[in-house]
């Protein structure tokens, strides 16, 4: 049995895709989500998926690590790695445009990656899902941020200890929980299936190394044994209920907005939560004159179904007014965009529970 926890319609099938052209970007596929949660496994899910509708090519830009705040995330990983996987073989599952395999390897690990959206020409990159029939195996798998867009995680975890004949596997994946606290509705993406608690990551196998939360409680991570893992949680699940205001940073960004148009407003961020937000706020009738990100390669592209064109830091900054409000999507970068701009504007971090 299944309750429904949050519905959404019209999102962006791929939201981290970026267009050349407005036209492209407004004329992108979108997709509905119905976030349910099974009364058996505890586990939490998007009921109307349809995994034929997502195909991630060279376009697909997720790269994080141009901020330094994100390279201190990274670091933390590392450690945790280090404490299980030093001198052992590793594999990355989806390891995307390669950052952090390079990371790993200037520091000694011996790692392949496999992703289709790599771009790079790492011979020890394969630009290609991970299937059993590429008969690659190594002491330990390293999965971040991978389990959330797989249909079936448990078979493709399956998959992974029959093909890998065992081993050890770091889990990374976004925190559901954190993202019901910060009633965080921008954080749900019709590319994310899944949504993780860390009792749900736990269930899954006999034995667990090491476990925890990282990224100010925005991902949680575990270490655990392949061959340990299980078909059926142990225990009953707790169940949920979201919040009645889930929504309500929604509206209050659009007051904030309507109160004064001419102060001027941006969108800081256009990885997935800015890319959700603007859209949203676009058909609440609202626009914010620039949606920013430090990635060089989504500035001047466009995002999926709103069009918007993304910003440089410069550019939005050369524009807006002393006092403008930036809507900082993610709080974890707030101190690292008031250094950047010389704490000139008005900040809202929309995650925190000050803004709801």
């Amino acid at each position: 049995m299944q309750h429904e926890l949050y519905r959404a319609n019209g999102l962006p099938v791929l939201q981290n895709r970026t267009f050349a052209t407005a036209e492209q970007a407004k004329a992108s596929g979108s997709a509905d989500i119905v976030l349910v949660q099974d009364s058996q496994s505890g586990l939490i899910f998007n009921q109307a998926f349809d995994a034929s509708q997502l195909s991630y090519d060279v376009d697909y830009q997720n790269e994080q690590a141009h901020s330094v705040q994100f390279q201190h995330h990274l670091n933390d990983v590392e450690a945790i790695l280090a404490r299980h996987f030093k001198g052992r073989e590793l594999i990355e599952v989806g390891c995307g445009k390669g950052y952090f395999l390079e990371m790993l390897r200037e520091r000694g690990y011996a790692i392949t990656g496999i992703d289709p959206s790599y771009e790079g020409d790492n011979v020890d990159v394969i630009k290609a899902p991970f299937t059993r029939e590429l008969g690659l195996a190594a002491d330990a798998i390293v999965l971040r941020h991978v389990l959330e867009h797989i249909q079936d995680p448990v078979s493709f975890l399956a998959d992974i200890a029959s093909a890998n004949r065992g081993g050890q596997i770091y889990i990374e994946v976004p925190c559901f929980d954190w993202i019901v606290e910060h009633n965080a509705w921008f954080d749900v993406f019709y590319e994310h299936v899944n949504y993780f608690r860390l009792a749900d990551l736990r269930g899954l196998f006999d034995t667990v190394h090491e476990a925890g939360h990282l990224f100010g409680g925005q991902y949680l991570y575990i270490v655990a044994d392949l061959s340990t893992l299980r078909r059926a949680p142990s225990a009953a699940p707790q169940l949920l209920v979201l919040s009645d205001n889930f929504t309500a940073s929604l509206e209050r960004t659009v007051q904030i907005i309507q109160a004064a148009p001419q102060q001027g407003s941006a969108i800081w961020g256009a990885s997935s939560k800015g890319v959700i937000y603007s859209l949203f706020l676009q058909r609440a009738g609202v626009a914010v004159d620039h949606v920013v990100d430090i990635n060089p390669a989504k500035q001047g592209r466009h995002l999926p179904l709103s069009g918007v064109q993304v910003s440089s830091p410069q550019e939005a900054m050369d524009a807006l007014p002393e006092g403008a409000n930036l809507f900082v999507m993610n709080s974890n970068y707030l101190e690292e965009i008031k250094r950047m701009t010389g704490g000139r504007y008005v900040y809202h971090a929309v995650d925190s529970a000050s803004f709801q």
